[in-house]
């Protein structure tokens, strides 16, 4: 088992849930907002197309050989619209900075997250680094060049 260590940043209010997995089953985390104290009680709004990275309190050590996923809650995504700007998003193994997450308001009124909302989950993967190499041409495949949408379309 990976083992992700955490610490929290001086700000940020300890009682706030770490990162956790809600079912046995549960491939992502989830991770909650974790607000500096003056946005505390009001919480932060996202206007409709609106950005912001929301804090989570924390600094990871995420183990070498690995990677923190952050992905969309999908009952955010459907119920108001907020999902990631950058799904997923990337947190490597050698970042000591903040923990935050980008969130975007896709929906068409006002989204405010609260402190200690789960906005987020994450997922811990092994990531394998791959070499590089320029050669004079590619083996040829059925596909060929097709691009985007080449495949067809899947009907249910």
């Amino acid at each position: 088992m990976a083992v992700v260590q955490v610490v929290w940043e001086d700000w940020a209010d300890r009682s706030v849930a770490l990162p956790a997995y809600q079912t046995a089953g549960a491939a992502g985390a989830d991770i909650c907002a974790n607000l500096p104290e003056d946005l505390r009680e009001a919480g932060l709004v996202i206007a409709p197309m609106a950005r912001v990275v929301v804090p989570t309190g924390l600094r990871v050590a995420i183990p070498a050989g690995f990677e923190m996923q952050i992905r969309p809650r999908s009952g955010l995504a459907v119920k108001s619209g907020i999902t990631l700007p950058n799904t997923p998003g990337t947190i490597d193994s050698d970042y000591r900075g903040p923990l935050g997450v980008a969130l975007i308001n896709l929906g068409a009124q006002d989204f405010v997250v609260r402190h200690g909302d789960r906005i987020a989950q994450c997922v811990v993967a092994p990531v394998l680094q791959a070499g590089f190499e320029v050669v004079e041409a590619l083996d040829e495949t059925a596909r060929g060049e097709g691009g985007f949408g080449s495949t067809g379309v899947a009907r249910g």
